[in-house]
């Protein structure tokens, strides 16, 4: 390594620790925008294309608890990688490659010309077994036998995540030397966290020579023949001081993997089977939505006796509050049953003390939970960590909008204790800052500069370029409070107690009043972005109002005039609304949060502008995020893309570490079908109320099947004439519910 190369290294490293819990921002790693992605539970795996996890500084490898178990894994024919054909991840926990050989020499020094070996490589994960499985078939297509020298190439560093992510961590474990033993190679980790980590990889048939961490084959493949190699990665974790379980000597291939693959196949299929059916005469949006329901399946891990939707692979297989609420709010007229373990396992996590390091407060909902080394260890606050001024709020909100969906009161009284908890913490928070606004400054030394959604430490700044001073006030949080002390108003009205609906409808109010008179900026058409210290407005264009349109806090004269400067060119690229103006000073077309476009906040953004009627923009939206997704791989909206114009290039640019998939941009456009429709159920009253639905323009008719509106279920369809003017029929009803279409 050079002098130079050195000190890049360093800086990288030093970057690393200064983002260390920045969302999104903390990954040094070159681009996996093009990696294959499987997921199953806690457990996932990216690679390339070639099915190959390359050295190098890169997010790709076998993860499990904030861990990643391999780090290597490298086929080689006659010692040269394999040409990659075809990749495909389409089913989630299982994936197929198509390979063929590059010129290369054979067992008998012999030339073996491209292309004449084909290799079908076949992966399973199972988190049931907390293993990766693979069966790797080897065929001849040429007229003469092959013997083909194949090499396995395994490495095991046990990094922490953050790690990967480019942090240094303080205390390292002990790596014992890799082991061969009975035809199986074994990496161990000691912990410094006490917890014994293992990797144990076994082969069928045994590697004909092994050495340091490579299994070597000679295969001899006949004329149109065939031979297959087996290879089984099986993780175990204990803790150090018990003995670990005794790893699978037999590989599991066959009619194992086939059975997994059924498992999950008929898990998938039933998940979709449950949910809200969707279809319309434009087979694009057809296969996105499709794959936004899959993915979100995929998604779903469980904690605590509960499923939530993990944010995003593969930074964030974890649970994060704002990322879990919002996910489940896009998706309650789809499938409201996530909605419920959503909300009770947050309030499992509600904190409950004062606690500076990781940014707790009773009341307050949780932002991070994190379970690896450096969490065990205390060298990161996720443990979990509350530095998320949002998530409180929008715990209530999604509580609000399920009770609306299903007409119940069960989950609001099952969690009565929690929401007063969440509605004093509010309070509370609102009454110390003295300003009448929710905001944030962290107290952790480790902490999130920013706590709303745009929480890099660059995302919330000024009209000059420079960064704004706390205590930060974002626009869309007091829309969330806003729309959360409605929400609740009504669960106690619907319970009895007047006094207390009373109360929290007057406090939303007189919230509404404030906030008309110190957000507006008459000069630019819109709301601030937030309000600084001494309720100074960071006066720039940014995407947040769109998401206090959503929560109905905003004067309709202003919401049509911020709805308007939404959609000029210098917010809108085409594919959607960017995160910053084009024009201002930080605006960056890769910054994370600087002048990208974002699905879930454009989602949100169409919830807003349905809310005070632009149905053309609602239309226009919806139609640039949904060409967006036809662009990228299975049609899966990735968690964020570049904010370059559709003049510019004609396909969206990938944002280089981006999640994918990524559980709010899989609900987006779910909730952009909800909110185009004009759907607004009112269960209590067995009433589902259709208000002027919008649809883009490459769509004349779509069809709804399995709506759920308390325990009505309705099918309809959208049908657009020759006007323009959409109609709505309702195809069949089960149950008791009036469909009231304006």
């Amino acid at each position: 390594m050079t002098v130079s190369d050195t000190a890049n290294e360093q800086l990288r490293h030093e970057a690393g620790n200064r983002r260390v819990v920045q969302h999104g921002r903390a990954s040094t790693t070159s681009s996996i925008a093009h990696a294959i992605v499987m997921k199953d539970d806690e457990l996932f795996f990216l690679c390339d294309r070639s099915g190959d996890v390359p050295e190098g500084s890169n997010g790709l490898g076998l993860y499990y608890h904030d861990c990643r178990y391999l780090n290597g894994y490298e086929l080689r024919l006659g010692g040269v990688a394999a040409d990659p054909l075809a990749a495909t991840a389409a089913a989630g926990s299982s994936a197929t490659f198509e390979l063929t050989n590059r010129d290369a020499q054979t067992a008998g020094a012999g030339l073996l010309e491209k292309e004449r070996v084909g290799v079908k490589w076949e992966r399973t994960l199972d988190a049931g077994e907390c293993a990766l499985h693979d069966t790797i078939e080897f065929s001849n297509f040429g007229v003469e036998p092959v013997h083909l020298p194949v090499t396995i190439r395994l490495r095991s560093e046990f990094d922490a995540l953050f790690a990967v992510r480019g942090a240094r961590q303080k205390q390292r474990g002990r790596l014992e030397p890799p082991r061969w033993e009975d035809a199986m190679l074994h990496f161990v980790y000691e912990g410094a966290d006490k917890v014994r980590r293992c990797l144990s990889a076994a082969f069928q048939p045994a590697p004909q020579q092994t050495r340091d961490t490579t299994a070597a084959f000679t295969l001899t493949i006949g004329p149109q023949g065939r031979e297959t190699i087996h290879l089984s990665l099986q993780i175990d974790e204990s803790p150090a001081d018990q003995r670990p379980r005794a790893p699978r000597k037999s590989v599991a291939h066959g009619s194992r993997i086939q059975q997994a693959r059924d498992t999950q196949r008929d898990a998938g299929d039933a998940w979709m089977a449950s949910a809200t059916e969707v279809h319309c005469d434009d087979p694009r949006l057809n296969r996105v939505a499709e794959r936004s329901l899959r993915d979100l399946h995929l998604l779903g891990t469980p904690l605590r006796g509960h499923r939530y939707f993990a944010a995003g692979v593969p930074w964030y297989v974890t649970l994060f509050g704002r990322d879990a609420l919002i996910s489940a709010l896009e998706t309650l007229a789809f499938l409201p049953g996530r909605a419920e373990d959503t909300v009770r396992l947050l309030a499992s996590f509600q904190g409950t003390r004062e606690d500076h390091w990781r940014d707790e407060e009773p009341g307050k909902i949780m932002h991070e939970l994190r379970v690896g080394e450096m969490a065990h260890l205390d060298e990161i606050p996720q443990t979990p960590y509350y530095g998320s001024v949002d998530a409180t709020p929008l715990f209530l909100i999604l509580l609000g909008r399920h009770a609306q969906w299903t007409g119940e009161l069960y989950l609001f009284n099952e969690v009565k204790a929690n929401v007063e908890a969440a509605l004093s913490w509010i309070d509370a928070s609102i009454g110390q800052g003295g300003t009448g606004y929710l905001g944030y400054a962290t107290e952790s030394g480790s902490g999130l500069a920013n706590q709303g959604w745009k929480d890099s430490g660059d995302s919330i700044m000024n009209h000059d370029g420079s960064l704004a001073t706390p205590p930060i006030a974002l626009v869309e949080v007091q829309g969330y409070v806003y729309m959360a002390k409605h929400a609740i108003s009504e669960l106690y009205r619907h319970a009895g107690d007047a006094a207390t609906a009373d109360r929290l409808a007057r406090e939303a109010n007189e919230l509404r009043e404030r906030f008309e008179r110190d957000f507006w900026l008459d000069d630019l058409g819109t709301y601030a972005l937030a309000l600084q210290k001494d309720k100074r407005p960071a006066a720039v264009v940014s995407s947040n109002p769109g998401q206090a349109l959503w929560t109905g806090i905003a004067a309709p004269e202003r919401a049509q005039r911020t709805a308007r400067r939404l959609m000029q060119g210098d917010m809108f690229s085409g594919w959607g609304i960017r995160t910053l103006s084009s024009r201002e000073r930080r605006y960056n077309p890769i910054g994370y949060h600087d002048g990208t476009v974002w699905p879930h906040d454009n989602a949100i953004a169409v919830a807003g502008l349905r809310r005070y009627g632009c149905r053309d923009d609602v239309a226009r939206v919806m139609a640039g995020i949904v060409d967006a997704a036809v662009h990228f791989e299975h049609d899966r909206l990735p968690e964020v893309f570049a904010g370059f114009t559709r003049q510019e290039f004609s396909i969206p640019v990938h944002y280089p570490v981006a999640c994918h998939p990524q559980a709010w941009a899989a609900g987006a456009v779910p909730f952009m079908i909800e909110s185009a429709l004009g759907l607004q159920p009112d269960a209590f009253n067995r009433r589902l109320q259709i208000s002027r639905p919008a649809l883009p323009d490459s769509v004349h008719e779509l069809t709804l099947k399995r709506l759920r509106v308390g325990e009505a279920q309705v099918d309809l369809v959208f049908r657009r004439d020759p006007r323009g003017e959409i109609s709505v029929e309702a195809l069949q009803t089960r149950g008791q519910l009036d469909v009231v279409v304006e």
